[in-house]
């Protein structure tokens, strides 16, 4: 598994339930086309937390970088109740950083490959 993390931050004003509600139909939408394996959303308890990281988490589970890739590829054409329920979440997101994590060490030792 890979895992796709979004470090995210509303817009002033947003209402965080409403964000979370927002965020939790469009991955449910990702899930029913199978398009996602799992995911969660976290939010930094009681604001601790040191500058870069933000006040809320998305980490959304990938079985590699081919169905990340078709995953892409499918919310291009994403049909309307999918769109309506993007667009919702995405309209209270002031910004996000993302990343990509795989295990480790794993079992193709990727680093080792790198080297030569």
């Amino acid at each position: 598994m890979n895992l796709y993390h979004c470090m995210i931050e509303t817009k002033e004003g947003a209402h965080v339930l409403a964000f979370a509600a927002a965020t939790g139909a469009w991955m449910e939408y990702l899930t029913s086309k199978q398009l996602i394996a799992s995911w969660r959303l976290m939010r930094r308890k009681f604001g601790l937390a040191s500058g870069a990281h933000s006040d809320f988490i998305l980490e959304i589970e990938v079985a590699g970088l081919a169905e990340l890739d078709s995953i892409f590829n499918a919310v291009s054409g994403v049909e309307e109740a999918g769109l309506q329920a993007y667009e919702k979440m995405h309209f209270m997101i002031a910004s996000v950083e993302v990343g990509l994590y795989r295990p480790f060490p794993d079992p193709a030792q990727r680093e080792r490959i790198a080297l030569v």
